[in-house]
Protein backbone atom coordinates (compact mmCIF):
# COMPACT_ATOMS: atom_id res chain seq x y z
CA UNK A 1 0.00 0.00 0.00
CA UNK A 2 1.12 3.22 -0.94
CA UNK A 3 2.96 5.26 1.67
CA UNK A 4 2.95 8.67 0.16
CA UNK A 5 -0.61 9.92 -1.58
CA UNK A 6 -0.38 13.00 -3.54
CA UNK A 7 -3.42 15.49 -2.97
CA UNK A 8 -4.24 18.51 -5.28
CA UNK A 9 -6.50 20.79 -2.83
CA UNK A 10 -8.09 23.89 -5.25
CA UNK A 11 -8.01 27.20 -4.21
CA UNK A 12 -11.48 26.84 -3.25
CA UNK A 13 -11.67 23.82 -1.33
CA UNK A 14 -8.39 25.44 0.45
CA UNK A 15 -10.62 27.97 1.64
CA UNK A 16 -12.78 25.94 2.67
CA UNK A 17 -10.65 24.04 4.70
CA UNK A 18 -9.03 27.01 6.29
CA UNK A 19 -12.08 28.25 7.62
CA UNK A 20 -12.77 24.48 9.04
CA UNK A 21 -9.29 24.88 10.46
CA UNK A 22 -9.59 28.08 12.02
CA UNK A 23 -13.44 27.82 13.21
CA UNK A 24 -13.23 27.00 16.98
CA UNK A 25 -17.47 26.32 17.17
CA UNK A 26 -16.52 23.42 14.89
CA UNK A 27 -16.39 19.54 15.78
CA UNK A 28 -13.21 17.80 16.88
CA UNK A 29 -13.66 15.09 14.02
CA UNK A 30 -14.27 17.96 11.20
CA UNK A 31 -11.33 19.87 12.12
CA UNK A 32 -9.00 16.83 12.20
CA UNK A 33 -10.19 15.76 8.78
CA UNK A 34 -9.73 19.02 7.33
CA UNK A 35 -5.73 18.95 9.01
CA UNK A 36 -5.50 15.32 7.15
CA UNK A 37 -6.38 16.93 3.78
CA UNK A 38 -4.30 20.14 4.44
CA UNK A 39 -1.30 17.86 5.04
CA UNK A 40 -1.42 15.22 2.24
CA UNK A 41 -1.66 18.27 0.00
CA UNK A 42 1.57 19.30 1.30
CA UNK A 43 2.98 15.87 -0.16
CA UNK A 44 3.97 14.62 3.32
CA UNK A 45 4.60 10.83 4.05
CA UNK A 46 1.04 9.01 5.16
CA UNK A 47 3.15 8.51 8.43
CA UNK A 48 4.09 11.93 9.26
CA UNK A 49 0.27 13.06 8.21
CA UNK A 50 -0.85 10.40 10.92
CA UNK A 51 1.83 11.80 13.54
CA UNK A 52 0.84 15.32 13.13
CA UNK A 53 -3.09 14.76 12.57
CA UNK A 54 -3.03 12.13 15.58
CA UNK A 55 -5.05 9.34 13.68
CA UNK A 56 -3.95 5.84 12.30
CA UNK A 57 -2.69 5.64 8.84
CA UNK A 58 -5.87 3.78 7.80
CA UNK A 59 -7.75 6.43 9.06
CA UNK A 60 -5.14 9.35 7.09
CA UNK A 61 -6.13 6.78 3.87
CA UNK A 62 -9.69 6.72 4.61
CA UNK A 63 -10.70 10.63 4.57
CA UNK A 64 -8.06 10.68 1.43
CA UNK A 65 -9.98 8.72 -0.68
CA UNK A 66 -13.44 10.16 1.18
CA UNK A 67 -11.88 13.40 -0.17
CA UNK A 68 -11.08 12.37 -3.45
CA UNK A 69 -14.32 11.14 -4.18
CA UNK A 70 -16.84 13.64 -2.62
CA UNK A 71 -14.87 16.83 -1.89
CA UNK A 72 -14.86 18.76 1.41
CA UNK A 73 -18.47 18.61 1.81
CA UNK A 74 -17.48 14.71 2.36
CA UNK A 75 -15.30 15.26 5.22
CA UNK A 76 -18.34 17.02 6.95
CA UNK A 77 -20.46 13.96 6.20
CA UNK A 78 -20.22 10.36 8.19
CA UNK A 79 -21.99 7.32 6.86
CA UNK A 80 -25.00 6.13 8.33
CA UNK A 81 -24.46 2.85 10.07
CA UNK A 82 -27.63 0.80 11.95
CA UNK A 83 -27.38 2.29 16.02
CA UNK A 84 -26.14 -0.71 17.64
CA UNK A 85 -25.83 -4.77 16.83
CA UNK A 86 -28.93 -6.03 16.66
CA UNK A 87 -29.83 -8.30 20.27
CA UNK A 88 -29.59 -11.84 20.34
CA UNK A 89 -33.17 -13.71 20.30
CA UNK A 90 -34.85 -14.28 23.92
CA UNK A 91 -34.13 -18.04 22.98
CA UNK A 92 -30.67 -18.19 22.30
CA UNK A 93 -29.82 -16.53 25.31
CA UNK A 94 -31.67 -19.12 27.40
CA UNK A 95 -30.27 -21.60 25.60
CA UNK A 96 -26.89 -20.48 26.54
CA UNK A 97 -27.77 -19.65 30.42
CA UNK A 98 -29.09 -23.75 30.15
CA UNK A 99 -26.04 -24.72 28.82
CA UNK A 100 -23.81 -23.03 31.04
CA UNK A 101 -26.07 -24.09 34.12
CA UNK A 102 -26.01 -28.09 33.33
CA UNK A 103 -23.14 -30.75 32.35
CA UNK A 104 -21.05 -30.14 29.91
CA UNK A 105 -20.73 -33.65 27.70
CA UNK A 106 -17.70 -36.00 27.90
CA UNK A 107 -14.95 -36.08 30.45
CA UNK A 108 -15.04 -32.42 31.05
CA UNK A 109 -16.19 -30.65 34.81
CA UNK A 110 -17.68 -27.29 33.03
CA UNK A 111 -18.43 -25.51 29.96
CA UNK A 112 -15.97 -23.00 28.61
CA UNK A 113 -16.87 -19.72 26.21
CA UNK A 114 -15.78 -21.19 22.97
CA UNK A 115 -17.55 -24.71 23.75
CA UNK A 116 -21.19 -22.49 24.31
CA UNK A 117 -20.53 -20.55 21.44
CA UNK A 118 -20.05 -23.64 19.26
CA UNK A 119 -22.59 -25.59 20.40
CA UNK A 120 -25.31 -22.16 20.60
CA UNK A 121 -23.62 -21.22 16.92
CA UNK A 122 -23.16 -17.92 18.02
CA UNK A 123 -19.66 -16.14 18.36
CA UNK A 124 -17.18 -16.14 21.64
CA UNK A 125 -18.05 -12.55 22.77
CA UNK A 126 -21.56 -13.13 22.48
CA UNK A 127 -21.51 -16.09 25.04
CA UNK A 128 -18.95 -13.57 26.95
CA UNK A 129 -21.64 -10.79 27.05
CA UNK A 130 -24.56 -13.04 27.80
CA UNK A 131 -22.38 -14.13 31.07
CA UNK A 132 -21.55 -10.87 32.38
CA UNK A 133 -24.60 -9.80 32.10
CA UNK A 134 -25.96 -12.22 34.19
CA UNK A 135 -23.23 -12.71 36.60
CA UNK A 136 -22.45 -16.57 35.68
CA UNK A 137 -18.44 -17.50 35.86
CA UNK A 138 -18.27 -21.26 34.87
CA UNK A 139 -14.32 -20.64 35.39
CA UNK A 140 -14.88 -20.58 38.79
CA UNK A 141 -15.44 -22.44 42.05
CA UNK A 142 -16.17 -21.60 45.50
CA UNK A 143 -14.91 -24.22 48.11
CA UNK A 144 -16.87 -24.33 51.73
CA UNK A 145 -16.62 -26.59 54.37
CA UNK A 146 -19.20 -26.54 56.81
CA UNK A 147 -18.20 -27.36 60.76
CA UNK A 148 -20.15 -30.53 62.26
CA UNK A 149 -19.72 -29.38 65.85
CA UNK A 150 -22.59 -29.86 67.90
CA UNK A 151 -21.84 -26.55 70.35
CA UNK A 152 -21.39 -24.63 66.46
CA UNK A 153 -24.39 -21.99 67.63
CA UNK A 154 -23.35 -21.43 70.94
CA UNK A 155 -19.54 -20.81 70.26
CA UNK A 156 -20.28 -18.33 66.94
CA UNK A 157 -22.69 -16.39 69.39
CA UNK A 158 -20.03 -16.13 72.05
CA UNK A 159 -17.16 -15.16 69.80
CA UNK A 160 -19.41 -13.25 67.72
CA UNK A 161 -20.74 -11.41 70.93
CA UNK A 162 -17.02 -10.93 72.09
CA UNK A 163 -16.54 -8.55 68.99
CA UNK A 164 -19.92 -6.50 68.45
CA UNK A 165 -20.40 -6.13 72.17
CA UNK A 166 -17.04 -6.91 74.58
CA UNK A 167 -17.05 -6.57 77.60
CA UNK A 168 -16.07 -3.75 79.54
CA UNK A 169 -12.88 -3.44 81.00
CA UNK A 170 -11.96 -6.34 79.34
CA UNK A 171 -9.48 -6.94 76.45
CA UNK A 172 -10.76 -9.42 73.22
CA UNK A 173 -7.93 -11.14 72.00
CA UNK A 174 -7.32 -13.43 68.82
CA UNK A 175 -4.69 -16.01 69.37
CA UNK A 176 -3.21 -18.57 66.86
CA UNK A 177 0.09 -20.05 65.34
CA UNK A 178 0.85 -20.15 61.94
CA UNK A 179 3.18 -22.63 61.28
CA UNK A 180 6.04 -23.22 59.12
CA UNK A 181 6.76 -20.43 57.90
CA UNK A 182 9.72 -21.42 55.53
CA UNK A 183 12.75 -19.08 54.86
CA UNK A 184 13.34 -19.17 51.09
CA UNK A 185 16.15 -17.96 49.43
CA UNK A 186 15.97 -17.94 45.57
CA UNK A 187 18.54 -19.11 43.22
CA UNK A 188 19.35 -15.81 41.58
CA UNK A 189 17.95 -12.48 41.90
CA UNK A 190 14.67 -11.50 40.07
CA UNK A 191 14.11 -8.26 38.04
CA UNK A 192 12.64 -5.29 39.71
CA UNK A 193 9.22 -3.94 38.61
CA UNK A 194 8.84 -2.01 35.59
CA UNK A 195 6.00 -0.47 33.55
CA UNK A 196 5.16 -2.95 31.21
CA UNK A 197 6.80 -5.79 32.51
CA UNK A 198 6.23 -7.44 36.01
CA UNK A 199 8.75 -8.31 38.19
CA UNK A 200 10.29 -11.80 38.17
CA UNK A 201 11.39 -14.60 40.67
CA UNK A 202 12.76 -17.71 39.83
CA UNK A 203 11.01 -20.69 40.34
CA UNK A 204 13.07 -22.34 42.21
CA UNK A 205 14.64 -21.76 45.95
CA UNK A 206 16.71 -22.69 48.72
CA UNK A 207 15.07 -24.00 52.25
CA UNK A 208 16.93 -22.24 55.18
CA UNK A 209 14.59 -23.19 57.78
CA UNK A 210 11.07 -22.95 59.33
CA UNK A 211 9.52 -20.50 62.05
CA UNK A 212 6.36 -20.41 63.90
CA UNK A 213 4.46 -17.12 64.53
CA UNK A 214 2.34 -16.53 67.55
CA UNK A 215 0.17 -13.96 67.56
CA UNK A 216 -2.70 -12.10 69.05
CA UNK A 217 -4.66 -9.40 67.56
CA UNK A 218 -6.46 -6.94 69.70
CA UNK A 219 -10.09 -6.31 68.50
CA UNK A 220 -10.01 -2.92 70.23
CA UNK A 221 -7.06 -1.49 68.21
CA UNK A 222 -6.06 -4.17 66.10
CA UNK A 223 -2.67 -4.17 67.10
CA UNK A 224 -0.97 -7.34 67.34
CA UNK A 225 1.43 -9.07 69.80
CA UNK A 226 3.59 -11.46 68.09
CA UNK A 227 6.71 -13.83 68.49
CA UNK A 228 8.84 -16.24 66.13
CA UNK A 229 9.51 -19.59 67.81
CA UNK A 230 11.24 -22.88 66.51
CA UNK A 231 8.25 -25.40 67.47
CA UNK A 232 4.72 -25.15 68.31
CA UNK A 233 4.05 -27.21 71.33
CA UNK A 234 2.62 -26.41 74.25
CA UNK A 235 5.58 -25.12 75.63
CA UNK A 236 6.16 -22.17 72.85
CA UNK A 237 2.29 -21.66 73.69
CA UNK A 238 2.79 -21.10 76.73
CA UNK A 239 6.19 -18.75 76.54
CA UNK A 240 3.94 -16.87 74.29
CA UNK A 241 0.76 -16.60 76.77
CA UNK A 242 3.80 -14.79 79.00
CA UNK A 243 4.38 -12.44 76.51
CA UNK A 244 0.77 -11.49 76.09
CA UNK A 245 0.09 -11.49 79.86
CA UNK A 246 2.68 -8.76 80.23
CA UNK A 247 2.08 -6.98 77.36
CA UNK A 248 -1.71 -6.45 78.84
CA UNK A 249 -2.41 -4.37 81.36
CA UNK A 250 -3.00 -5.66 85.18
CA UNK A 251 -6.68 -5.59 86.16
CA UNK A 252 -8.03 -6.31 83.04
CA UNK A 253 -9.94 -9.47 81.90
CA UNK A 254 -8.41 -11.52 79.11
CA UNK A 255 -11.07 -12.82 76.60
CA UNK A 256 -8.88 -15.09 74.40
CA UNK A 257 -10.03 -16.74 71.05
CA UNK A 258 -8.45 -19.46 69.83
CA UNK A 259 -9.02 -22.66 67.98
CA UNK A 260 -9.58 -26.26 68.79
CA UNK A 261 -5.29 -27.25 68.19
CA UNK A 262 -4.55 -29.80 70.72
CA UNK A 263 -1.42 -27.58 71.71
CA UNK A 264 -4.26 -24.86 73.38
CA UNK A 265 -5.91 -27.99 75.23
CA UNK A 266 -2.82 -29.51 76.61
CA UNK A 267 -2.92 -29.98 80.67
CA UNK A 268 0.48 -27.77 80.95
CA UNK A 269 -2.02 -24.84 79.28
CA UNK A 270 -4.81 -25.76 81.31
CA UNK A 271 -2.39 -25.48 84.59
CA UNK A 272 -1.36 -22.20 83.25
CA UNK A 273 -5.13 -20.65 83.17
CA UNK A 274 -5.59 -22.02 86.82
CA UNK A 275 -2.64 -19.79 87.32
CA UNK A 276 -3.84 -17.43 85.82
CA UNK A 277 -8.20 -16.59 86.47
CA UNK A 278 -8.16 -13.22 84.48
CA UNK A 279 -7.62 -15.52 81.51
CA UNK A 280 -10.68 -16.58 79.91
CA UNK A 281 -10.54 -18.97 76.65
CA UNK A 282 -13.53 -19.09 73.99
CA UNK A 283 -12.70 -22.28 71.33
CA UNK A 284 -13.62 -21.48 67.96
CA UNK A 285 -16.01 -24.42 66.30
CA UNK A 286 -14.12 -27.25 65.02
CA UNK A 287 -13.32 -26.35 60.75
CA UNK A 288 -14.32 -22.88 61.38
CA UNK A 289 -10.79 -20.82 61.14
CA UNK A 290 -13.23 -18.03 59.40
CA UNK A 291 -14.37 -16.54 62.73
CA UNK A 292 -10.84 -16.18 64.60
CA UNK A 293 -9.92 -12.55 63.42
CA UNK A 294 -6.26 -13.18 63.70
CA UNK A 295 -6.25 -15.44 60.72
CA UNK A 296 -7.25 -12.08 58.16
CA UNK A 297 -3.92 -10.97 59.92
CA UNK A 298 -2.10 -13.76 58.86
CA UNK A 299 -3.40 -13.63 55.36
CA UNK A 300 -1.99 -10.31 54.87
CA UNK A 301 1.05 -11.01 56.57
CA UNK A 302 1.89 -13.66 54.37
CA UNK A 303 0.71 -11.70 50.93
CA UNK A 304 2.62 -8.47 52.07
CA UNK A 305 5.52 -9.11 53.60
CA UNK A 306 6.69 -13.47 53.54
CA UNK A 307 5.46 -14.45 50.23
CA UNK A 308 7.51 -12.70 48.03
CA UNK A 309 10.36 -12.28 50.53
CA UNK A 310 13.65 -13.66 49.71
CA UNK A 311 15.32 -15.22 53.15
CA UNK A 312 18.93 -15.88 53.67
CA UNK A 313 18.06 -17.09 57.13
CA UNK A 314 15.53 -18.27 59.94
CA UNK A 315 16.84 -15.18 61.54
CA UNK A 316 16.09 -13.08 58.82
CA UNK A 317 12.51 -14.48 57.93
CA UNK A 318 12.11 -13.19 62.05
CA UNK A 319 13.71 -10.42 61.64
CA UNK A 320 11.31 -9.50 58.78
CA UNK A 321 8.12 -10.65 60.46
CA UNK A 322 8.94 -8.44 63.74
CA UNK A 323 9.52 -5.79 61.53
CA UNK A 324 6.42 -5.86 59.74
CA UNK A 325 4.63 -6.38 62.95
CA UNK A 326 5.83 -2.99 64.42
CA UNK A 327 5.14 -1.18 61.04
CA UNK A 328 1.65 -2.81 61.20
CA UNK A 329 1.11 -1.32 64.92
CA UNK A 330 1.72 2.02 63.49
CA UNK A 331 -1.24 2.35 61.88
CA UNK A 332 -3.26 -0.40 63.49
CA UNK A 333 -7.17 0.38 63.16
CA UNK A 334 -9.87 -1.24 65.46
CA UNK A 335 -11.04 -5.02 64.20
CA UNK A 336 -14.76 -4.39 63.13
CA UNK A 337 -17.05 -7.57 63.00
CA UNK A 338 -20.47 -6.85 60.91
CA UNK A 339 -22.55 -9.46 60.44
CA UNK A 340 -24.09 -10.51 63.53
CA UNK A 341 -24.63 -14.18 64.88
CA UNK A 342 -28.42 -14.87 63.57
CA UNK A 343 -27.41 -13.77 59.99
CA UNK A 344 -24.41 -16.30 59.86
CA UNK A 345 -26.05 -19.03 60.93
CA UNK A 346 -29.00 -18.34 58.77
CA UNK A 347 -26.72 -18.92 56.19
CA UNK A 348 -25.10 -21.71 57.16
CA UNK A 349 -28.81 -23.30 57.65
CA UNK A 350 -28.83 -23.47 53.86
CA UNK A 351 -25.70 -25.20 53.09
CA UNK A 352 -25.37 -28.87 52.39
CA UNK A 353 -25.46 -30.80 55.67
CA UNK A 354 -21.60 -32.48 56.47
CA UNK A 355 -20.60 -35.66 56.14
CA UNK A 356 -20.16 -37.70 58.90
Amino acid sequence: MAQTVSIIVGAEDRARLAAILGDRNRPQKHVQRATIIVLSAERLPVQEVARRAGVSRPAVWRWQVRYAEQGVDGLLRDKTRKPGRAPLPTATVAKVLALTCSEPPGAVTHWTGRAVAKAVGISLRAVQRIWEANRLQPHRIRTFKRSNDPAFAAKVEDIVGLYMDPPCHAVVLSIDEKSQIQALDRTQPGLPLKPGKCGTMTHDFKRNGTTTLFAALTTLDGTVVGRCLPKHTHKEFIKFLNAVERAVPAGKVIHAIVDNYATHKHPKVLEWLADHPRWVFHFTPTSASWINAVEGFFSIITRRRIRRGVFKSVADLQDAIARYIREHNKASKPFVWIKPADTILAKIARLPAPSE
